[in-house]
């Protein structure tokens, strides 16, 4: 493998049972991910938190990816407490309707508290919660991972507001059709909160790590660390921003148009592209392993 791109083995069984028609395409799950970013002080621009999954996951183990995951049903609840842009202009935004957009934005608050013990959340909407360890904190976290509470509940429970406006909006990934899971996936960045810190609060990541944009695609360029196509790629858009907030400043301009594998069969191959993205075209021999 000449980079850290993750490939697993079936997935070539999968494109040609696909391409054959002999395959069903598996309707995607909504989801988010939040690429938590922060100064360095130095001029190699900000770090971002990553977390490796643990090889013993069955969907992209050993891989780095950001804190994040599925939205929950109640991440639609109407009565989940808000502050920053609306529905109306997240909905816009992300491409879906105002009920839709609500869960998305809801969801990537919720999975970076649950996996990384970061909360974009404040008493009033012009403020945001400080240190988040306590016991009574991580009762609550436990709680939202187990599902026994939802996060319109929590925040209740708190007395707290989301913070959208701390969230931007940066790229959008569906996962490739031939895929047995599913995700149509909304990334975004945010800052982490001055007074909070992250931590491995993840019972599917084995390691977590601050690592600027640059020095993790030049890790993954040599195969030294794992990663999904939606991953690097986010990150190599990270690169030239000088600090976490101009990256954040800048992600109303991203462009949010999916992207989605494509496969097809050439000439007794798989040919596997990402639009958009030559960098992580395959080619796979019928029956064989990737070029």
């Amino acid at each position: 493998m000449a980079n850290g791109q993750w490939f697993p083995a079936e997935w070539p069984e999968r494109i040609q049972a696909l391409a054959e028609g002999r395959l069903t395409p598996v309707e995607p799950r909504r989801a988010a991910t939040v690429m938590l970013l922060k100064d360095t002080g130095t001029d190699t621009g900000p770090a971002v938190h990553m977390l490796r999954r643990r090889a013993s996951m069955a969907f992209a183990g050993g891989a780095y990816a950001y804190p994040g995951g599925g939205v929950d049903p109640r991440d639609d609840d109407h009565h989940v407490r808000w502050a920053g842009p609306t529905r109306a202009w997240w909905a816009n935004r992300l491409g879906v309707d105002e009920t839709s957009a609500q869960a998305i934005v809801c969801a990537a608050v919720r999975e970076t508290y649950e996996e990384a013990g970061v909360l974009l959340a404040g008493p009033t909407p012009d403020s945001v919660v400080g240190d988040t360890t306590g016991a009574d904190w991580e009762t609550d976290r436990t709680a939202l991972v187990a599902r026994d509470l939802s996060f319109a509940e929590f925040l209740d429970r708190r007395g707290l507001v989301l913070r959208s406006d701390l969230l931007g909006a940066w790229a959008r990934w569906i996962t490739p059709e031939f895929e047995s899971r599913r995700y149509d996936t909304w990334f975004f960045v945010a800052v982490l909160p001055e007074g909070q810190r992250t931590r491995n609060a993840s019972t599917e990541a084995d390691r977590t790590v601050w690592i600027t944009p640059g020095e993790a695609a030049a890790s993954y360029d040599k195969g030294e660390l794992t990663m999904m196509p939606p991953t690097i790629a986010t990150l190599r858009g990270l690169i030239p921003y000088g600090s976490a907030a101009e990256a954040l400043s800048s992600a109303p301009e991203r462009d949010l148009t999916p992207v989605l594998a494509r496969a097809r069969l050439e000439g007794g191959e798989v040919v596997l592209s990402w639009p958009g993205h030559e960098e992580f075209t395959k080619r796979i021999p019928t029956g064989g392993t990737p070029a």
